[in-house]
């Protein structure tokens, strides 16, 4: 199985304010994914994510929260499979749409479950300063709140935060 990631990820996360995106969606896949640790400087991650499984791990965010370590293996269904039930508690499930704006592909990810009703975007950059387009289904910047980070999101769930952006 090959490697998949650069080593440093750098990219940039927003609320959703419109189901817009959904128009231009060219993929839509079912997530789940769970934590084997969710350690404030690295986190371990299974996902399954349609047909393909991988095992991810990422390093502490920059100061920005823009970029970070990550290195990723894909791995089969199966060994995933058998590794979500060791994961901390809060299995994480959403479905992704990617949608390309210009040269840039948005990941937009609708929750389920205890996080059902939160709809965020990412977008993966080349450099911390790149630009890029803004589509209008796109609201508030929350990079780097780290709320927003899929193992907080494991531990302390959408729905149950009292202050919602």
């Amino acid at each position: 199985m090959a490697y998949l990631r650069p080593m440093i990820e750098i990219e940039r996360k927003f609320l959703v304010n419109s189901e817009e995106y959904k128009k231009e969606t060219y993929s839509q896949t079912r997530i789940v994914q769970g934590f084997l640790n969710t350690h404030p400087e690295r986190t371990v991650r299974i996902r399954i994510k349609g047909d393909k499984a991988f095992l991810t791990v990422k390093g502490i965010s920059n100061e920005a929260g823009t970029s970070r370590f990550e290195w990723e293996r894909e791995i089969s269904v199966k060994e995933a499979e058998t590794l979500i039930p060791l994961c901390e508690e809060g299995i994480i499930e959403k479905v992704r749409y990617e949608v390309q704006v210009k040269n840039h592909i948005f990941e937009i990810d609708e929750f389920l479950g205890n996080n059902v009703g939160l709809v965020v975007a990412e977008v993966e950059l080349n450099e911390e300063d790149e630009t890029f387009l803004h589509p209008g289904w796109l609201g508030k910047e929350v990079t780097g709140d780290i709320r927003y980070y899929n193992s907080q999101l494991s531990k302390q769930p959408y729905t149950q935060w009292k202050n919602k952006d």
